[in-house]
């Protein structure tokens, strides 16, 4: 008896010794193994450690598969109600997305050529187009891309981007460098001199 309950209490400290790792790969499955994570590996923590401070989490697994196969991008404008309620809904949804405000000529082509209109808000994901804000199909284009739904995470807060500054400062005249002119009395643009008679 004093045996067996010898080995069941160095089995136990054994156990108690053994480092855990804790670790996520690079397609965000997370992993817990006695051995050493490769270095690839991503959010390490030992057993017995505290959780670190992360200041962005990773993702989940749905989300960043869908992200790689399906970019949203909103297209919108200044002071444009549904752009703002387009917005909402991507925050509200937790979903990362690029926006681009179309304030310039470029940029105004640029959604043109995209789209197939001028139209805003118009919402791409991957490489389906929406013109305009439909609640209901923005959620479903969204839902069919395999995003997390309302709720799965948390809000997100991005905000319309900034309009570029207006050039302030007038661009000044290059000056012309000056051409260095040939000098002498044979030179183009020269006063002709009057040939003088000498006296013997």
């Amino acid at each position: 008896m004093r045996i067996v309950l010898a080995t069941v209490l160095c089995l136990a400290a054994f156990a108690a010794s053994a480092q855990i790792y804790r670790w996520t790969d690079d397609k965000g499955r997370l992993h817990v193994t006695d051995t050493p994570p490769p270095t690839t590996a991503k959010n390490v923590r030992k057993s017995g450690e505290p959780p670190a401070h992360e200041p962005t989490p990773a993702e989940p697994f749905a989300l960043q598969r869908a992200r790689t196969k399906f970019p949203i991008t909103l297209y919108t404008a200044p002071d444009c109600e549904g752009c703002n309620e387009a917005r909402k809904l991507l925050n509200a949804r937790g979903l990362p997305f690029k926006e681009i405000s179309v304030t310039t000529e470029v940029q105004h082509a640029e959604l043109k050529k995209v789209v197939g209109s001028a139209t805003v808000p118009a919402m791409i994901v991957g490489s389906t187009v929406q013109r305009g804000f439909e609640p209901g199909v923005y959620q479903g284009l969204l839902d069919s891309a395999g995003y997390p739904k309302t709720g799965d995470l948390a809000p997100r807060s991005q905000e319309e981007p900034k309009a570029p500054e207006p050039a302030t400062a007038e661009a000044k005249p290059v000056a012309e460098p000056e051409v260095e002119r040939p000098l002498g009395p044979y030179a183009p643009g020269a006063a002709t001199q009057k040939a003088t008679k000498k006296n013997p």
